[in-house]
């Protein structure tokens, strides 16, 4: 499941992956991005940033983002994850403060940030020392590059907070942005703001993409029914499913399973 808070336990991991489309989230974790190949969307914020191959962004802990894919291009794309306590004297900083504009464009990447992301992918295991070690050099560079603002400023609030929880503890439910709204104890057009403005898309498609990125999990990981997959998701019906799930990921349910297991 791609849960809305993720509470990353590894100090420090990595992985590549061919990016689509993920519903805003936020975790614990620094998060450190790197595109090897065709474009994606990131988005923090209220804000949506295009990167490129050879682009490189850093995501501080506790903010809420999330990626778009629109090419139909190959993609790929690497996502570091560091824990806050192997940031050393940038602690403070990655705490109270985050990047004004995240992405540093492959024309203005330092050699040496560059250097450290071609080291931490060149296939040898990292442990979390050498990994430390990289985090902060690179974590240097971008103290040296990128301009700072307060974390407040970039949308993360007690409200955003309330929503992604209630979705994620209720998504499985029949839920419509007016039984939200009652349920949070707000008007439905703030909350249909909310949406608009920090998740950049609507509450019917924020709330499918929490249920499908379930679904895509039991795929990857069960050999359950997929009436049974589709109807814990949330979906009332396969056909919806069926539509939605070949929307987002160009396949059928079925389809999808078997490029992950063969089955």
């Amino acid at each position: 499941m791609q849960p809305s808070y993720e509470e990353k336990t590894e100090k420090f991991s990595m992985i590549r992956k061919k990016p689509h489309h993920v519903p805003p989230h936020l975790h614990n974790a620094i998060e450190l991005v790197y595109v090897t190949k065709g474009e994606l969307e990131l988005g923090v914020g209220y804000e949506l940033y295009h990167m490129e191959k050879g682009d490189f962004a850093v995501v501080f802990p506790d903010l809420i983002h999330h990626y778009q894919v629109f090419s139909k291009e190959s993609n790929e794309v690497y996502q570091i994850y560091a824990s806050l306590e192997l940031s050393g004297p940038f602690m403070a900083l990655l705490q109270k403060k985050c990047p004004e504009n995240p992405v540093i464009k492959k024309e203005n990447l330092p050699y040496e940030i560059k250097n450290s992301l071609e080291c931490l992918i060149s296939g040898e295991k990292v442990n979390e020392i050498v990994g430390q070690a990289y985090l902060q050099i690179i974590l240097y560079q971008c103290n040296n590059m990128l301009q700072f603002i307060e974390k407040d400023r970039v949308g993360s609030n007690d409200l955003i907070y309330s929503v992604m929880t209630y979705l994620l503890s209720h998504f499985q439910e029949e839920l419509t942005l007016g039984s939200v709204a009652e349920a949070l104890g707000i008007n439905k057009f703030a909350l249909s703001k909310v949406f608009s403005g920090i998740f950049h898309t609507n509450f019917n498609q924020y709330l499918n993409e929490i249920r499908l990125n379930y679904a895509s999990s039991l795929l990857e990981n069960t050999d359950r029914r997929i009436t049974d997959i589709y109807l814990e998701a949330g979906f009332e019906s396969q056909r919806t499913f069926n539509r939605a799930f070949q929307q987002k990921y160009g396949r059928t349910p079925s389809e999808y399973r078997k490029t992950w297991w063969g089955k």
